[in-house]
C-alpha cells in the first residue's frame, strides 16, 4: 500500500512493481509515488487481473508544529488520476522543487561551490528534486565531506544556499484528495517527530493512519493503530518500498496489511466520487 516506482524516485518501473508484488505474494498493491499520478496506469496495465492495484499518490507537504517546520507526506488513494485538481497542483509541486533546486545551485555557485544541475538531475533519477540530491552532488565534486556537513555548512536552514520551498499544507493536501475522489492517510507518523499534527488533519477529514511502517516498532505500531481507532480513522501500513539498490528502505512486501483494508478506505470516498479503481 505505499510502493515508489521509476515515475518518482524508485528504481524499479511500475511494470517491474508489478512482477516484484506478484512474486513476494502480495494481492494488492497501492502505487504512491512522490507528487505524481504517472505510473499508475502502466501498472493497472501490466497487473491484467493478477493483482489489484490501488491508484494513489504521496504528497509532500509542510506544516509548522511547536514553531518548527516539519515535512508531513499525505497518501492519497483511490484518486480520480484524471482529476484536474490534482493534476494541476501535482504539476505545481513538481515545477517548485525544480525551480527551487535550480536556484540553491545558482546560489552555490556564487560561493565558488558549483556542482553540475545535470548531476543533480542524474542523482535524482527522474524523482522529486530535493536538497539531498544537491548535497551527494556537493559531496561526489568534493565540495563537502558528506551529505550531513553539506546541509550544515550550506543546504540547511538559515544557511549561504538555502531557499524556501513552495509550502503545501497537510490540510490542503487531505482537501485535495478528496476533491479528487480519494481518500487520505497520514505517512509513517512516526517519522514527523510530532503527534500534535494528527489532531488538526482529523479536524479537515483525515481518512487513515499509516501505522504499520519498516521503521514504526512493535510498541510504536501498536499506539498508532489505538490512537487512529480513538480518531475513527483506518489503521493502515506500508513498505514504502522503492525498489533493489535503493538505499535505507525496506523491500516490497516487507509490510503488509489485510485485504480488508482497501475497502475500509473505499467506504470512506467522497459520496460524489465516481471513478473506477
Amino acid at each position: 500500500m505505499h510502493l515508489h516506482t521509476t515515475a518518482s524516485d524508485g528504481t524499479l518501473s511500475p511494470a517491474e512493481t508489478v512482477e516484484a508484488a506478484i512474486r513476494a505474494g502480495l494481492t494488492g498493491i497501492g502505487i504512491t509515488d512522490h507528487d505524481t499520478v504517472a505510473g499508475v496506469a502502466e501498472a493497472k496495465a501490466s497487473a491484467a487481473g493478477r493483482i489489484r492495484v490501488v491508484p494513489g499518490v504521496e504528497i509532500n507537504t509542510e506544516a509548522q508544529v511547536d514553531e518548527e517546520w516539519r515535512e508531513v507526506h499525505v497518501l492519497g488513494y483511490l484518486v480520480d488520476v484524471a482529476s484536474p485538481a490534482l493534476q494541476d497542483e501535482l504539476q505545481r509541486l513538481r515545477v517548485a522543487r525544480l525551480e527551487r533546486a535550480r536556484r540553491i545551485v545558482d546560489k552555490l555557485a556564487t560561493l565558488n561551490l558549483a556542482v553540475s544541475f545535470a548531476r543533480v538531475r542524474e542523482i535524482a533519477g527522474g524523482g522529486p528534486l530535493g536538497r539531498p540530491h544537491i548535497a551527494q552532488a556537493m559531496v561526489e565534486a568534493g565540495l563537502a565531506g558528506s551529505v550531513l556537513q553539506a546541509f550544515q555548512l550550506y543546504l540547511g536552514l538559515g544557511k549561504p544556499a538555502y531557499v524556501e520551498r513552495y509550502k503545501l499544507s497537510p490540510e490542503d493536501a487531505v482537501r485535495l484528495i478528496h476533491a479528487a475522489g480519494g481518500v487520505a492517510v497520514l505517512a509513517h507518523p512516526g517519522l514527523i517527530g510530532d503527534d500534535a499534527i494528527i489532531a488538526p488533519l482529523v479536524a479537515v477529514g483525515l481518512d487513515g493512519l499509516e501505522a504499520r511502517y519498516p521503521e514504526h516498532g512493535r510498541r510504536e505500531a501498536k499506539r498508532y493503530a489505538a490512537l487512529a481507532r480513538r480518531h475513527g480513522l483506518v489503521v493502515t501500513g506500508g513498505s514504502d518500498a522503492h525498489g533493489p539498490g535503493f538505499p535505507g528502505r525496506a523491500t516490497i512486501g516487507a509490510v503488509r496489511v489485510p485485504d480488508k483494508v482497501i475497502e475500509e478506505l473505499a467506504v470512506r470516498r467522497p459520496a460524489e466520487a465516481a471513478v473506477r479503481t
